[in-house]
């Protein structure tokens, strides 16, 4: 009988669901080139290159579920489709030999600009750069024989989380007392996803037979705008509220056409020029589960920045 849950990748989305899984007392085997993530005595870290078949035979020998959390290499649209779409075909094919499911975390991208709320009803029909390289992945795991359950998160935040709109652009800023400064409005409502409440939605999802083979949303607290929210990293941290200076919409793309690293935010700067809200109550009803208060798990955060921090004092 399969026991072991595979887990690819350890960014803040892979080691959250390594580190709850094994904290739940399940066996995990978590694979990256590196052999990095999270220390556990459940957790059997391996260094895999997952984009080789070869190497899958015993890396997924006794899955009961894969969790593939491994993205591209840069951010770009090139590098995307160059890399994932044969990336997960080897997973699904070898996650289909041992008859594990396979569970994606998953963005808004293929929904691509909205009028109102998003819901798992919403069409997908982004088609180009990023966006239609995720919509054009979400149609290959639904034509797959392999079980998938995708499940689709908005802008992350959370311990773990670096590289994004409310990680490394925000929290330490605040903590370090300088102007803030988030990319397009700071005025209008957008949805924030707490990294372990995504991580809980995929653990739920693969053990559920009634949710494969869908599409999900992780449950996601209300929407607050930018201003707010870096009010409520301050708030969390018992500091006061730093300035605020948004970088324009226009700035953004002028930095685009000549910084290659800009364009791909540039792609998705629709997201904070609008309404950018993601609904999850018809998911939270079918997995069971609601989302972390923002404020709740804004101090987890803060918390875990904090002792970066520390970690770094004492190494020097």
């Amino acid at each position: 009988m399969n026991t072991v849950h595979v887990v690819t990748g350890a960014g803040p989305v892979g080691s959250t669901v390594a580190q709850q899984l094994a904290d739940s007392g399940r066996q995990v085997r978590l694979l990256t080139r590196s052999g990095s993530g999270p220390e556990h005595p459940l957790i059997d870290r391996r260094r895999v290159d997952v984009s080789q078949p070869e190497a899958l035979a015993e890396a997924f020998d006794g899955a009961i579920a894969i969790y593939h959390c491994v993205h591209g290499s840069a951010y770009d649209a090139k590098v995307w489709r160059a890399e994932l779409p044969q990336a997960e075909r080897t997973v699904l094919e070898a996650a289909g030999r041992v008859g594990a499911v396979v569970v994606f975390p998953e963005s808004l991208y293929s929904y691509g600009p909205v009028d109102g709320p998003m819901t798992e009803e919403t069409p997908r029909t982004a088609t180009v750069g990023k966006l239609g390289v995720r919509t054009e992945l979400i149609a290959q795991r639904e034509a797959s024989p392999t079980p998938t359950v995708s499940v689709a998160a908005s802008d992350f935040y959370g311990p773990r989380v670096l590289t994004s709109h409310a990680g490394d652009r925000l929290v330490p800023q605040v903590l370090a007392g300088r102007t803030v400064r988030p990319l397009g409005s700071l005025d209008q409502p957008h949805s924030w996803t707490y990294v372990p409440d995504l991580a809980a939605a995929m653990i739920v999802a693969a053990a559920r037979k009634d949710l494969w083979n869908s599409f999900l949303h992780a449950p996601t607290a209300p929407p607050v705008t930018q201003r707010h929210l870096v009010e409520v990293v301050a708030k969390a941290a018992d500091v006061p509220a730093p300035r605020v200076s948004a970088v324009p919409g226009i700035v953004l793309r002028g930095m685009g056409l000549v910084l290659r690293e800009m364009r791909g935010l540039v792609e998705t700067s629709y997201q904070f020029a609008r309404p950018f809200v993601l609904d999850s109550s018809a998911s939270e009803q079918r997995l069971g589960l609601a989302p972390t208060p923002l404020e709740t798990g804004m101090k987890e955060t803060v918390a875990w920045w904090r002792a970066q921090e520390t970690d770094q004092e004492t190494v020097r």
